[in-house]
């Protein structure tokens, strides 16, 4: 039985980080997933060999019980009886007791993985014929699901389709880009009459030209002409639940900032509940000035030679 290399498979060194062994699982994951590879068995494999090493590297206990299984793989191979197949025993008189504290198997129950951590992992101390029969849950299976920032506004029903399966969800507004929601019986079957593993789903807010969001604030750039900004006025804005009229005092300053209560983006699963609109206004100086237009300002010039 050949020894996986989990951190080989993910791409990544063995004192890779849990946020870097992360960031490379969702990044093999999207090109591997069997939706962007159909019938392609090559994929499949691999996406389900980095769904396993993924299982193993993400948990801090699974991982440090591999690191040390890992460094006496060969010794193990090399005893009498070593490799032990589903339910054996390791030979040769080595004590594999420090891996598994007299537990059967150092990862506890069996899941849907390959021979290598069924039969090791789950087979040290001769307990992995006994774990097969028992009910397991089923393998989780994960998702992205990308939303425009208009679209993580308002919420709504999605479709999604995992695994060729189409699933018909609701988002609640005010999801955050990176955030993940977890559905119940949604991933992989479970084995011997237990339940199915769960959906992870995790949104991606696409960036907006209009606005920039930090939590559940959004900041937006409006420009405002020169001759409103010195003398004062109305000016609509466009906000995410419909247009607003400001008001804006006489001399207004360029950069100037104002703060719509309530008009940023809806606090997740807080019904009525609203971050604010922070506004940026930037003056526009006007362009392709006739002649009389630019003698006006000369007569403005004369009138303030020190400014």
């Amino acid at each position: 039985m050949e020894y996986k290399d989990y951190y080989k498979a993910l791409g990544v060194d063995k004192n890779a980080t849990p946020e870097q062994i992360k960031k490379a699982y969702r990044k093999l994951a999207r090109q591997y997933h069997p939706d962007v590879n159909p019938n392609d068995k090559g994929a499949e494999q691999k996406f389900k060999e980095i769904n396993e090493a993924n299982e193993v590297l993400s948990d801090p206990e699974k991982r440090k019980k591999y690191d040390q299984f890992g460094a006496d793989w060969q010794r193990y191979q090399q005893q009498p009886g070593g490799g032990a197949g589903r339910g054996g025993q390791p030979g040769g008189g080595f004590d594999w007791s420090q891996y598994t504290q007299g537990q059967g198997s150092p990862f506890g129950e069996s899941e849907d993985f390959s021979d290598f951590f069924s039969s090791l992992f789950g087979g040290m101390g001769g307990g992995a014929g006994r774990a097969s029969s028992r009910p397991g849950t089923g393998q989780d299976y994960q998702a992205e699901l990308e939303l425009s920032l208009e679209e993580a506004y308002h919420g709504g029903p999605r479709t999604i389709t995992v695994n060729g399966k189409n699933l018909r969800l609701t988002i609640a507004p005010g999801v955050a880009d990176g955030q993940t929601i977890r559905l119940r019986d949604q991933g992989g079957p479970g084995r011997n009459g237990g339940p199915n593993g769960a959906l992870l789903i995790t949104f991606r807010i696409l960036p907006d030209a209009r606005y920039a969001r930090t939590n559940d604030d959004l900041t937006q750039e409006v420009p405002v002409s020169i001759y409103k900004a010195l003398l004062g006025g109305e000016q609509t804005v466009d906000t995410l639940s419909g247009p607003v009229k400001i008001k804006l005092k006489p001399e207004t300053a360029n950069g100037t900032r104002l703060r719509l209560r309530g008009k940023g983006f809806p606090v997740y699963k807080k019904e009525g509940q609203f971050g604010d609109l922070y506004l940026r206004l930037t003056l526009m100086l006007p362009q392709h000035l006739t002649d009389q237009e630019k003698e006006l300002f000369q007569q403005l010039a004369a009138l303030r030679p020190d400014a």
